[in-house]
């Protein structure tokens, strides 16, 4: 009985630790995008000529990417994403037109 119950002690804090790691859900890209990027590109990502910051609607995947390699101003942003969250942003991104 007792290994019965560390063998599901055992499994439960490898769940724990494993699951919120998988990527089985598709990580939602608009509210990525409304939380790292809006402040500066607007919610609707029309741009903010104030800001200097471009329009981003209709921007790929390798868009997003480039300007995070590229610009010193998206440093702090491109450390806190993953390489799924980017894609995420990438495809919100490209689908407003």
């Amino acid at each position: 009985m007792t290994k019965l119950a560390a063998l599901v002690a055992g499994l439960a804090l490898l769940l724990f630790v494993a699951l919120p790691n998988l990527s089985w859900a598709a990580e939602d890209g608009a509210a990525l995008y409304k939380a790292n990027c809006a402040a500066c590109h607007k919610a609707d990502a029309s741009g903010n000529p104030a800001m200097k910051a471009p329009a981003v609607k209709g921007k790929t995947e390798a868009d997003v990417k480039k300007a995070f390699e590229t610009s010193p101003k998206h440093a702090a942003v491109a450390k806190k994403l993953t390489p799924e969250q980017v894609k995420a942003i990438g495809d919100y991104l490209s689908s407003l037109k």
